[in-house]
């Protein structure tokens, strides 16, 4: 080595301390933190996301309320609110909500029915919970079974639960949810969408269609009804309809028959299953 060169500096202990605060001073640290937290947040973003959030189908602005199921937006499309069925409050319900107000439309597909209605949940503005799910908490709306989706069923199911557990608008009624055992009751609701609870007495099939039966008298007693077809969907959720001999269950649907009533199940969510001492009403 020459006079001319210098030895390599090495830090002094001044200087290490000072790297060392600079790599863990609290404003470092908590700065460090924070995008760690964005991060993870963005990344769980999905999996916590909002249930019956699907692919958006368009907006619009409720220009009319066509009836207890149904809007009219300001571009002339009906739209059909999936995933719920009318009580006597609904109508005016969904006037208060949604009159003169702009909303989403979000479902799987934009496929009109027969009627050349767009079947959607509806979201107001920038809202994250559906119309639907409005309706459902406020006692204002039955759920209808019909979205097979499985965290947006069960998040309209819990809606449902929680105002049937407050008794809220139709659930303050106490004969809101029929009893299997009285079958006059239920029968008196022919072409009604109806919550029947009771213990399945005896599951018999005849040809391809199961019947629950909740009564004694076949021909007279209350029954769900459940085509061959509708048997994978139990089948794939670990359920058989046998396994339903002497159980509680909750069963909603449109009211049918002539003798004694039935429903008939076309959608495992249909379907619901109680405790052996549960109050009738309560269990979500």
């Amino acid at each position: 080595m020459t006079e001319c060169e210098e030895a390599p500096s090495r830090p002094t202990t001044h200087e290490l301390e000072l790297k060392r605060n600079a790599t863990t001073s609290p404003g470092l640290v908590t700065q460090r933190l924070h995008l760690i937290v964005a991060f993870v947040l963005a990344a769980g973003h999905t999996a916590f996301a909002a249930p019956c959030q699907f692919e958006a189908q368009g907006e619009g602005r409720v220009a009319g309320i066509v009836d207890a199921r149904s809007v009219r937006l300001d571009d002339g499309r009906e739209v059909r609110l999936t995933g719920i069925e009318a009580t006597v409050a609904t109508k005016q319900a969904l006037t208060s909500l949604l009159a003169g107000r702009d909303v989403t439309l979000r479902s799987p597909d934009d496929t009109p029915d027969r009627y050349g209605r767009q079947g959607a949940l509806l979201f107001i503005g920038d809202s994250d919970t559906s119309v639907q799910t409005m309706l459902l908490a406020q006692g204002d709306a039955l759920v209808s079974a019909e979205i097979t989706d499985k965290a947006c069923a069960t998040a309209l199911m819990s809606s449902e639960a929680e105002a049937r557990r407050q008794k809220k608008g139709s659930w303050a009624d106490p004969s809101a949810i029929k009893n299997a055992e009285s079958p006059d009751d239920i029968l008196a609701g022919i072409g009604r969408f109806m919550v029947v609870e009771g213990k399945v007495l005896s599951v018999r099939q005849a040809g391809a269609m199961t019947y629950l039966n909740f009564g004694r008298n076949w021909t007279r007693g209350f029954a769900a009804t459940i085509s061959k077809r509708t048997l994978p969907a139990f089948e794939s959720a670990g359920m058989t309809l046998k396994s339903l001999e002497n159980r509680r269950i909750r069963i909603r649907g449109w009211v049918e028959g002539t003798t004694g009533p039935r429903i008939d199940v076309r959608l495992l969510g249909q379907v619901e299953l109680l405790g052996a001492n549960e109050p009738i009403g309560v269990r979500p």
